[in-house]
C-alpha cells in the first residue's frame, strides 16, 4: 500500500520577517503566520489523515497543532516528533542577516558577492553551494551536501517505516528542507540547480511506494490553491 504525504512548510517566523537566517535556530510564528495557516488549515479540513507529524523545532510544532485543529474528518492522536526533517543547519550563520550570509556563501563558492541566493545555486550548482556554505561557516558547522543528504535519506527512510499501512499522513517541516527534497525527489527538477522557495504554509505533496521510494508529484501548492488538489 502507498502512503500518500502532504509536506507543509511552517507559517512565517520572526526571523522569516526580519530576513535572518534560521536553520536549527528558532523563533516564533508571527500573526501573519499564524493567519496564512489557517487558511492552509481550512483548506485541509475535509481531507483525512492517518497521522501527522512534525519537525522538533517550535515553529513546525505550533503548525501542525494548528493543523491538527482545524481538521474535522481525522482522529489524530499524539504528533510524533520526527528531527530528521529539521531545517538545514547553517552553523555559525544561524541568526544572521540572511543578505550578508548570502555574500559570503558567494564570495567562498569563487563569485563575485551575492544576495541573490538562486543566482548562487545557479551558478554553482547545489552541491558546490552547500560546500561553499560550510567553506564560508567560520566554524565549518553549516551542513554540506553529504552530510544533508544522509539526513534526507534518513528521514525518508524513518518516514517509510513509520507509516507503513497508511494511506494519507502529514508533516510540517521547513523551506531550504522541503526544496533540497524536491531538488532531489521531484521529477520536475533537474537534481542540482534552482527551484521555487516553497511558501509559508504551502503543500508538497509525495508517494511513498510499496517499495519504500518516494517521489514527489506536486511542489509548493499555494495554500489557497489547495481546493484544487
Amino acid at each position: 500500500m502507498s502512503t500518500e504525504v502532504y509536506l507543509i512548510r511552517h507559517g512565517e517566523t520572526m526571523f522569516n520577517q526580519l530576513n535572518k537566517v534560521q536553520g536549527w535556530s528558532d523563533s516564533p510564528l508571527t500573526v501573519k503566520g499564524i493567519n496564512d495557516l489557517k487558511v492552509t488549515a481550512r483548506n485541509l479540513s475535509q481531507v483525512h489523515f492517518d497521522k501527522m507529524y512534525s519537525s522538533d523545532l517550535k515553529r513546525a510544532i505550533d503548525t501542525v497543532h494548528l493543523m491538527k485543529d482545524f481538521n474535522e474528518v481525522s482522529e489524530i492522536g499524539k504528533i510524533k516528533k520526527l528531527p530528521a526533517f529539521r531545517e538545514v543547519f547553517f552553523g555559525a550563520f544561524e541568526g544572521d542577516d540572511i543578505d550578508e550570509t548570502w555574500k559570503k556563501v558567494a564570495v567562498a563558492g569563487g563569485l563575485k558577492p551575492e544576495t541573490n541566493v538562486d543566482k548562487i545555486i545557479d551558478q554553482l550548482g547545489i552541491y558546490n553551494f552547500r560546500e561553499a556554505t560550510k567553506k564560508a561557516d567560520p566554524r565549518h558547522l553549516a551542513e554540506n551536501s553529504e552530510e544533508l543528504d544522509e539526513r534526507m535519506d534518513q528521514a525518508v527512510e524513518q518516514l517509510a517505516q513509520e507509516t507503513k499501512g497508511l494511506g494519507r499522513i502529514l508533516i510540517v517541516s521547513h523551506g531550504d528542507f522541503i526544496k533540497t527534497l524536491a531538488i532531489k525527489y521531484w521529477n520536475k527538477s533537474n537534481g542540482s540547480h534552482v527551484i521555487a522557495f516553497p511558501e509559508n504554509g504551502s503543500v508538497t505533496r509525495g508517494i511513498i511506494h510499496d517499495n519504500g521510494k518516494f517521489e514527489i508529484v506536486d511542489y509548493n501548492i499555494k495554500n489557497t490553491e489547495l481546493v484544487n488538489l
